[in-house]
């Protein structure tokens, strides 16, 4: 392996992600993908009972992955990743249907929403390191049109990620402002992660 990488082996994203594996492949990292067989609604269901916020859930679901996958993976590095979306405290999935996409759009029009992006690391089950990226992203005042246009140009995707949309795709025509890191949008705060590689040795420096 040549370029910045100075790992052995490559790293393994627990995540099946589209936008990750992108976001590592331009960095020029080698991954390979082992996606974490754990259940993200029962693990996060008794978070939001407690009152643990956004920003905890995505954490505590990005190291449940990356541990989950870490076992399987015997001295690779493992990373897992998570996403979570936040309205004025009220949190927000993927819909389960195009009436519920549609339900969360109306939500999000005229507003300012927070993304909370989780990232952590393992090895041999122990936690090297985590980090939660945010946000901010104001969407536009959306008329009925414009949804329903949206909705059919965006087709399946709408049901792939919470808050209906892909901010690399037609879900940027949402948006009036935002503040923050693009791979945090994304759903990988990189800038910390690729800091925690370059001091791990992982990364040329």
């Amino acid at each position: 392996m040549t370029g910045f990488w100075r790992g052995t082996e490559p790293l393994v994203l627990a995540s099946q992600s589209l936008a990750r594996q992108g976001l590592l492949s331009a960095a020029g990292i080698p991954f390979e993908i082992c996606a974490a067989a754990i259940d993200e609604r029962g693990i996060e269901a008794p978070l939001v009972t407690s009152g643990v916020n956004a920003a905890g859930i995505a954490l505590h679901l990005s190291q449940a992955k990356a541990l989950a996958v870490s076992a399987e993976k015997p001295g690779r590095l493992v990373i897992g990743a998570d996403q979570t979306l936040c309205l004025e405290g009220r949190l927000f999935g993927k819909p389960d249907g195009r009436a519920a996409a549609l339900a969360q759009l109306e939500a999000l029009s005229g507003r300012t929403h927070e993304l909370y992006s989780g990232c952590c690391v393992a090895r041999e089950n122990s936690i090297l390191f985590e980090t939660v990226g945010v946000a901010r992203l104001s969407c536009r005042r959306l008329s009925p049109a414009f949804i329903a246009t949206y909705m059919t140009n965006a087709g399946d995707a709408l049901l792939g990620n919470a808050g209906a949309y892909q901010i690399e795709g037609p879900g940027i025509h949402l948006f009036e402002a935002i503040e923050g890191d693009h791979a945090t949008i994304l759903g990988l705060p990189l800038l910390p992660l690729l800091k925690f590689l370059r001091e791990e040795g992982g990364l040329l420096s």
